[in-house]
């Protein structure tokens, strides 16, 4: 059996609809799940809950659940995702240079 591109395999994670966005909020900082929602304008709750628990099992994002009322839920960045912040910041150079300011 030929072994998996690596190209192919890190386009399989990052392909998903709303995980470059996520990623960039991501590399901001923790983030709660309400500031994801509201800085990703049309992102149904349910799709953003199944975005984030792809990602989480996929290693790249980190779920902490804190105590209280409500429970207090913040995601973050693990280093595999970290490591995914200069191809997200390569495509934001890309599409300045190239796409938007045209």
């Amino acid at each position: 059996m030929a072994e998996p591109c690596p190209v192919v395999e890190t386009a399989r994670i990052v392909s998903g609809k709303w995980t470059l966005v996520l990623l960039r909020d991501l590399a901001g900082g923790t983030r709660r799940f309400s500031e994801l929602e509201r800085s990703l304008s049309g992102i149904s709750p349910r799709t953003l809950s199944a975005r984030l628990k792809a990602l989480e099992e996929a290693g790249i994002v980190e779920r902490a659940a804190r105590g209280g009322v409500p429970p207090r839920v913040d995601y973050s960045l693990t280093d595999k995702g970290r490591h995914l912040v200069p191809i997200v910041e390569a495509m934001r150079d890309y599409g300045t240079r190239w796409l938007v300011s045209r």
